[in-house]
């Protein structure tokens, strides 16, 4: 079983710039394919971005055009989310989760595991 807990939310300006991270419980963090999803108030939670389980291979859903980047360190159980140029549509919930298969999966009901989420505010 995993455990996560993001951090690294806040209230920023468009244009500005974030790093989320979500700490992993477990000594079997290596072994999982992790998500960033995210959910706006009154909106589907939806796929960020995906990583395989040793960062070898990762995904962005098209939306994002190159602003944000995922990456991980399985010596510090952690998965990060950097984002840049952030607009204000970017506004949401930012959760974490972890998948036991070895494929990246651009749908929630996909993972096993979820964290608590954290929030992101973008003002314009």
């Amino acid at each position: 079983q995993v455990q996560l807990v993001e951090s690294g939310g806040g209230l920023v300006q468009a244009g500005d710039s974030l790093r989320l991270s979500c700490a992993a419980s477990g000594r079997t963090f290596s072994s999982y394919t992790m998500g960033w999803f995210r959910q706006a108030p009154g909106k589907e939670r939806e796929f960020v971005a995906g990583i395989s389980w040793s960062g070898g291979s990762t995904y962005y859903a098209d939306f994002l055009k190159g602003r944000f980047t995922i990456s991980r360190d399985n010596a510090k159980n952690t998965v990060f989310l950097q984002m840049n140029s952030l607009k204000p549509e970017d506004t949401a919930v930012y959760y974490c989760a972890a998948r036991s298969l070895a494929v990246v999966a651009p749908w929630a009901t996909g993972y096993d595991y979820w964290g608590q989420g954290t929030q992101v505010t973008v003002s314009s």
